[in-house]
């Protein structure tokens, strides 16, 4: 069995606090942010809830299949977000973990041209992400157990 770390919804509430006071005190003032389904949708909600951004915006991206399970590559899910709405925009993208770090390449390498800024936020980054994220709330090599998906999915009887 891989050892694992978990996170709990005592602790979500205190990493979306801390990530959005590390941008707070970094100065970014992010116009929207882009949370990476599904994974992200909580901890952006989170940061944009304590940032007081209104401005939320949302890629879907497939990646993980299961645990250490994920397709060759990530893909962007529709409806994509329209360029034209990130045109010029600063942008704090938001997710729960960089592993690989691939899906969070692919969503900046999306912004790249079309914003002004994009800057990312996670709850969790692993050594082998291929991006280094501006704001981290802890680093981990371990399985990460998430409250919102360690539970199975509820299904009709």
């Amino acid at each position: 069995m891989t050892e694992r770390e978990t996170l709990t919804w005592d602790d979500f509430g205190r990493a979306g606090r801390d990530l959005a006071q590390q941008v707070a005190d970094d100065g970014y003032r992010p116009d929207l942010i882009l949370a990476i389904a599904r994974g992200g949708l909580l901890p952006a909600g989170a940061v944009s809830y304590a940032l007081d951004v209104k401005n939320l915006h949302l890629v879907n991206v497939e990646f993980y299949t299961g645990v250490d399970e994920r397709l060759d590559l990530p893909v962007m899910l529709p409806p994509v977000p329209q360029t034209v709405d990130l045109s010029g925009a600063t942008v704090l993208i938001v997710d729960d973990v960089a592993d690989t770090g691939a899906t969070l390449k692919l969503v900046r390498d999306y912004c790249e041209g079309h914003v002004a800024e994009a800057r990312c936020a996670v709850i969790y980054e692993k050594p082998q992400s291929i991006v280094q994220c501006e704001y981290v709330w802890s680093r981990t090599d371990k399985w990460i157990n998430f409250p919102w998906s360690s539970q199975p999915p509820v299904t009709p009887a």
